[in-house]
């Protein structure tokens, strides 16, 4: 960043006009983000099924596309968008979602490598939203048919297509097979 380049806040982000793509705010520098590959939509949403049937089932919270936007800190603003973000029931609205982006991290948020990511960058990412508050975050690798599960203060584990991938505390119950969500 240059010493003439301003900072934006979540505020001027919120304000921008749509492009037709995702935007993320790190530090107060906007980022753009590619659309997402075939690979990275097909995997995605089936996780978000399989997640959202049983979140929704047993009444433990609400999830949020893609596109919802998380306010991870102030001055400078970071807004992060996962691709798939889960919020306890305790810590959601009991009346309307407010409109705006949701103050706080998402107490699991998911995270899908594209083509055009590398992996580093993703896991990156997933250490800024441990950094944040979240409580886990699950790195889904389409390519290589892996999820990566990061809680704050442990190595990070993978999981390949003969694993259960598992809700632990963060979203108690849930569990699946690894390789039902690549299909």
């Amino acid at each position: 960043m240059s010493a003439t380049t301003q900072l934006l806040t979540a505020e001027d982000l919120w304000n921008l006009p749509a492009h037709g793509g995702r935007r993320e705010l790190v530090r107060g520098e906007m980022r753009d983000m590619a659309p997402a590959g075939s690979d990275h939509g097909y995997v995605t949403v089936r996780l978000t099924i399989f997640l959202g049937n049983y979140v929704l089932d047993n009444k433990l919270g609400t999830l949020f596309a893609a596109e919802t936007g998380f306010i991870l800190s102030r001055d400078p603003d970071t807004v992060l968008a996962p691709d798939l973000g889960y919020v306890r029931a305790d810590r959601a609205p009991s009346a309307e979602m407010p409109s705006g982006f949701w103050i706080g991290a998402p107490d699991l948020a998911v995270e899908t490598v594209s083509p055009n990511e590398s992996a580093a960058s993703v896991d990156r990412k997933a250490q800024e939203w441990l950094a944040a508050g979240c409580r886990m975050v699950w790195v889904v690798h389409p390519r290589r048919k892996t999820i990566t599960v990061y809680r704050s203060g442990k190595a990070g584990r993978t999981l390949g297509v003969t694993n259960t991938l598992d809700g632990e505390d963060v979203v108690p119950g849930f569990q699946i097979p690894v390789v039902k969500i690549f299909g």
